[in-house]
């Protein structure tokens, strides 16, 4: 049976730069988290999937925006939806290093301006996510589907 993937994802910055993750071996960027287990909260699964990839705490804030998102990957199509959490890292301040307990995933800031550059997963987060931040009459909605 086809289903479709639920993501919780966090949102750690300083209204400048973004804390991303990269998978070291694919090479993609997306927001730090992960998979919604079942009875789980979505802001549940994101504090658990930051303590198991940093072994960090971190407090999950305001709820920022969903991107419903499609894509091939070994030959199938996959389908997912990322809801998209502010949240602070604790004992941590924006721009500082974040370790990393998984060898496949590493930590790194970059500026909001430019998620473009590192091809930011799903897509439509480097063009909303700043707005989203800020909070300016930004629709919390996106897609990679075909209109």
């Amino acid at each position: 049976m086809k289903e479709i993937e639920f993501l919780a994802r966090g949102v750690f910055s300083d209204g400048v730069g973004v804390l991303v993750c990269r998978n070291r071996k694919k090479g993609n960027c997306y927001l730090p988290g992960g998979h919604i287990e079942w009875n789980e909260s979505a802001p549940a699964a994101l504090a658990r999937e930051m303590q198991e990839e940093t072994g960090l705490a971190c407090r999950v804030g305001r709820f920022l925006g969903a991107v419903e998102h499609t894509f091939r990957y070994k030959g199938r199509r996959t389908c997912e939806i990322n809801l998209v959490f502010e949240m602070r890292m604790r004992g941590r301040r924006a721009g500082r290093p974040v370790p990393s307990r998984e060898p496949k995933l590493e930590f790194f800031w970059w500026p909001l301006t430019r998620l473009d550059e590192i091809a930011l997963q799903p897509s439509p987060l480097r063009r909303r996510l700043a707005g989203w931040l800020r909070n300016h009459g930004a629709v919390p909605w996106a897609s990679t589907y075909p209109p």
